[in-house]
C-alpha cells in the first residue's frame, strides 16, 4: 500500500491533456535527452527517463518512470510513494485514495463550473492537475510546507502554464489562516509529516478554521490513514461531527472491518453531501469502497471523544510491512 493510498488502475475523463514541450527531433540525441530531463519526460519518447533523487525537507524524494506509461511518475519519500502523475493525463488518478478525491472533485459542483480549491499538502500536485483539467479557470492554491519538495516537482513535474495554481511554501495551518473568510468551494488535506498527520491538524479548532474559509455550499476533504483498533479514524470523525453536521467517509472494505492499516477519505459540509452518487461511485472503482454515513457513521464512533489542540496527537505511524 502506498502511503497515502493503494495504487488503482486509473481515473480517466476526456479533459485537455497537458501539451507543452516536446523532443527537439532537430537538435538530435543529446538535445532530445536534455529536454526530456527539462520537462520531467515529456518528450518523443525515444530517450530512456531515467529516476531523480534528492533531499528535501521530509527525507529522500524519488521520481521513478512508470514504465506502463511513456509520461507518468510516482513520487516516493523515503521509499513510500507519496503521489503519481501523468503529465499527458492529468485526469490519471493511479492511486485509489486519490480516485476517491477525485470523486469528491466531480461532485463539488456541476461538471466543468470552475471552483476555488485550497490544497494543505502538495504532494507532486497531482489533484491540482486534476482539477485544472476537469474544471478549467479554477483558481487554485497549494499549501506545503517542503519548499525543497516543491521545488523538485516544479523542476521534473511542471505544472500546465496556464493553470492558475499557486503553490505556497508554509506550514498548512498557518497557511490556511491567512486565507479570507467563505473563499473556498473546496478545501482538501493531505498532508503527512513522514508517514503520519501532524496533531495540529486533527484537532476542532484547525476544522473550525477550515470551516470559516469554505463558502457556506463548500466542502471539505480529506485523506486520513489508520489501523487496527481503528482509533484516530474514529477520532476524526468524531471531531468533524463537531464541527460540520453532514459527514461521509469512505474506506476499504478490510480497513472498515479493521484487518489492515489504510487509507480513507472524509467528505464533510455544513448542507446535505450526494451521498448516494458518491457511494455508486467508490463502489464502482477498480479497488471498490463502502462508504458510510449518517447514523451509521456516528456509530461507527463508538462514543470516541472529540479532539482538541490541547490533546491533538499525529495519526499513528503505519507498520513496516505496509510499504512493502
Amino acid at each position: 500500500m502506498a502511503r497515502r493510498g493503494a495504487p488503482a488502475r486509473g481515473k480517466n475523463k476526456a479533459a485537455g491533456k497537458d501539451k507543452s514541450a516536446g523532443g527537439d527531433k532537430a537538435g538530435g540525441a543529446k538535445a532530445q535527452a536534455r529536454d526530456e530531463r527539462r520537462t520531467g519526460g515529456r518528450g518523443s519518447g525515444r530517450a530512456e527517463r531515467e529516476p531523480v533523487s534528492r533531499p528535501v525537507g521530509g527525507g529522500l524524494a524519488e521520481l521513478i518512470p512508470d514504465r506502463e506509461r511513456p509520461h507518468g511518475w510516482t513520487l516516493l519519500i523515503d521509499g513510500a510513494p507519496q503521489s503519481h502523475v501523468d503529465l499527458d493525463d492529468p485526469t490519471h488518478l493511479s492511486f485509489a485514495y486519490q480516485r476517491r478525491l477525485g470523486h469528491v472533485i466531480d461532485l463539488a459542483a456541476p461538471a466543468h463550473r470552475p471552483l476555488h480549491v485550497l490544497h494543505l499538502g502538495g504532494g507532486a500536485f497531482t489533484l491540482a492537475r486534476y482539477t485544472a483539467a476537469t474544471r478549467p479557470r479554477s483558481t487554485q492554491q497549494i499549501v506545503e510546507l517542503d519548499a525543497p519538495l516543491v521545488q523538485l516537482v516544479r523542476d521534473h513535474l511542471p505544472l500546465d502554464p496556464q493553470a492558475r495554481v499557486r503553490v505556497r511554501a508554509a506550514d498548512a495551518r498557518e497557511g490556511l489562516g491567512r486565507f479570507p473568510d467563505g473563499w473556498a468551494d473546496l478545501v482538501i488535506a493531505d498532508v503527512f509529516s513522514g508517514a503520519r498527520t501532524p496533531a495540529h491538524l486533527t484537532s476542532a479548532e484547525f476544522l473550525t478554521e477550515v470551516r470559516r474559509v469554505l463558502k457556506p455550499e463548500g466542502r471539505y476533504a480529506a485523506n486520513l490513514a489508520d489501523g487496527p483498533p481503528l482509533a484516530h479514524l474514529r477520532g476524526q470523525v468524531a471531531t468533524a461531527a463537531a464541527v460540520f453536521p453532514e459527514l461521509a467517509l469512505a474506506a476499504d472494505p478490510v480497513v472498515w472491518r479493521g484487518r489492515r492499516f489504510g487509507n480513507a477519505v472524509l467528505l464533510a459540509s455544513a448542507l446535505p453531501l450526494p451521498v448516494a452518487e458518491f457511494t455508486r461511485r467508490v463502489a464502482s472503482d477498480p479497488h471498490p469502497g463502502r462508504v458510510e454515513h449518517g447514523r451509521a457513521l456516528t456509530d461507527f464512533t463508538g462514543g470516541a471523544a472529540v479532539v482538541t489542540d490541547a490533546a491533538a496527537k499525529p495519526s499513528p505511524a503505519p507498520p513496516p510491512s505496509v510499504f512493502e
